[in-house]
């Protein structure tokens, strides 16, 4: 399906960036949507792109959304509601460029916000 909303978007001939964030572990789940710097810790022999930058205007697909860690996901509500996100040492502009975020997931959203679990300003941003 969001194949298929990005294929029929303004913005279908950019690219279209899917993440299953059920995929990655608590910590690399955080350098594959925002990337890092060469450098940035032990073992970052390269500047790594992530998956915003990567999607650069077009569309990045949020998979699995609701297993998201609490601490990512304030990092992902800083990059909708500003357009902005942290790689490390620069600030870069990221949807503020024009790009689209999609976001599924199996869980219940409205549930995990009242267990505390999910981030009702988050929500409410993604709705």
């Amino acid at each position: 399906m969001a194949r298929a909303l990005h294929r029929h978007s303004p913005r279908s001939n950019k690219a279209f960036v899917a993440l299953n964030t059920a995929a990655f572990t608590r910590g690399s789940i955080g350098i594959g949507i925002f990337g890092h710097e060469k450098g940035a810790f032990t073992g970052a022999d390269a500047l790594r792109r992530g998956r915003f930058e990567q999607a650069d205007c077009g569309t990045l697909f949020l998979d699995e959304i609701g297993d998201m860690s609490p601490a990512l996901q304030t990092r992902l509500l800083r990059v909708l509601a500003e357009g902005e996100f942290l790689s490390s040492r620069r600030t870069n502009a990221g949807e503020g460029r024009g790009g689209a975020s999609l976001a599924a997931t199996h869980q219940d959203l409205e549930a995990r916000v009242s267990s505390g679990h999910f981030r009702e300003d988050l929500l409410h941003r993604l709705n």
